[in-house]
């Protein structure tokens, strides 16, 4: 599985949220300092998440 995270992550950054995408086609979410903990939602939920991120509406 390969985890993508920000340009403006480096190794050396301190947190940084990571995405992988799964094999339904949802995606599987952790933060690089802990990568033993994962979150995972369903296509539509990231779907719905990247939508409200580009609109600019806060979480």
């Amino acid at each position: 599985m390969q985890w993508i995270r920000p340009n403006r992550c480096d190794n050396s950054g301190p947190n940084c949220l990571e995405v992988a995408l799964a094999p339904d086609g949802g995606r599987l979410l952790r933060n690089s300092q802990r990568p033993e903990v994962t979150i995972k939602v369903d296509a539509q939920e990231w779907a719905t998440f990247v939508d409200s991120v580009k609109a600019g509406q806060n979480l």
